[in-house]
């Protein structure tokens, strides 16, 4: 089989396999909300139908195939979350956060982190899910997502979604929880005075040459005042509505950025030492790096390889970045059973690739 048959055959594994949950993104079997309990289990923010089966390859700098609709704008759920991480990388460059093991409340004002052990809280922390922050942001408490386990961590559940898990001590415990996140994105506003959705069109991804209509959305409750002007704080996911809505191309194109250390059309667009410390492995979690996922004991998707890194988001949505393969490869909508099944046929098109090359 050749590598073009090779691919022909992963891209008909995966329109095979396409996420059987309604297109309906407001329908409660397409998200995630269903699963908060009352009275937040209900969208804060605007959604919409999405697409079908989609995704991008690229390999060595250029894209070698697509399918679906590549090109059609939806919502990413969590890879927002790794969005905002790159937010932080932007502040690090420009030198607007230099210590991210300083506490939060240091760098700004009374927005949750004044009290108790959120004073102990960190950009760190924050960045690897392990703040334990306590309280409420957009009006939902943290403690609807306490306890919550996703399929791709290690171990099983300890206990039920929602229920008062006790805290811990910040930096000790990871848990992935999407009030905190929202509260990073918070902070982060704070930080730059200016809305995110501004500063990543800015940073990011016009440097990239990102064309396409994008937007990055909150909820109606979301609003702050923030220097004699109304501000939308957003979200680092459509947990609730809202969050970052792009194409799979564009986010191809954020994907080989990574891959290439922070370098896009000839330009440094984020720096080396931060795409190196968005995979340093997490103390308490090696699995999860700055709101990336880490394969390095291939616990995340066995049939990749250990050097692969991964922003994934809720409905089958996943940037898949690996060094070894020179790949970036971006895949929406897929059946989350499949998917690993579907990283291993898109490997071993790549590695035969790779053997041609040598």
């Amino acid at each position: 089989m050749t590598t073009n048959q090779s691919l022909q055959h992963a891209i008909a594994f995966a329109q095979a396999h396409e996420n059987p949950a309604p297109r309906d993104l407001s329908h409660p079997d397409a998200g995630i909300f269903k699963l908060d309990r009352a009275p937040w289990n209900r969208l804060l923010g605007p959604t919409a139908a999405r697409g079908p089966v989609s995704g991008v390859i690229w390999h060595d700098g250029a894209e070698i195939a697509a399918f679906g609709e590549p090109g059609r704008a939806d919502f990413t759920f969590s890879v927002a979350k790794t969005y905002l991480a790159l937010l932080a990388g932007v502040a690090a460059d420009r030198s607007i956060l230099i210590d991210f093991d300083e506490p939060v409340v240091s760098k700004i004002g009374d927005i949750g982190f004044d009290s108790g052990n959120n004073r102990a809280v960190t950009w760190r922390h924050l960045l690897q899910q392990t703040s334990e922050w306590e309280g409420e942001c957009a009006g939902v408490p943290e403690q609807v997502d306490r306890y919550r386990t996703l399929s791709y961590q290690p171990g099983a559940p300890v206990g039920a979604k929602g229920d008062a898990r006790p805290l811990q001590r910040p930096g000790t415990f990871w848990e992935y929880n999407d009030v905190r996140i929202n509260q990073l994105a918070l902070a982060l506003l704070y930080l730059f005075r200016r809305p995110l959705p501004e500063v990543f069109r800015e940073a990011i991804t016009d440097p990239l040459g990102i064309d396409e209509a994008w937007e990055w959305l909150g909820y109606e409750d979301s609003w702050v005042d923030l220097d004699g002007r109304r501000v939308q704080s957003v979200p680092g996911g459509s947990h609730w509505g809202g969050g970052v809505r792009i194409s799979a191309r564009a986010q191809a194109k954020i994907g080989q950025m990574l891959l290439a250390c922070g370098v896009a059309n000839g330009k440094r667009v984020l720096s080396a030492e931060w795409i190196d410390a968005l995979q340093v492995p997490c103390t308490v979690a090696p699995f999860y790096g700055m709101l990336v996922w880490l394969n390095r004991t291939r616990q995340i998707f066995p049939s990749a390889p250990a050097t692969s890194w991964f922003a994934i988001g809720h409905g089958g949505n996943i940037t898949w970045i690996d060094p070894v393969l020179r790949s970036v490869v971006v895949v929406r909508w897929m059946d989350p059973p499949h998917i690993d099944a579907l990283f291993g046929k898109i490997a071993a098109a790549l590695n035969t690739i790779r053997s041609v090359d040598r």
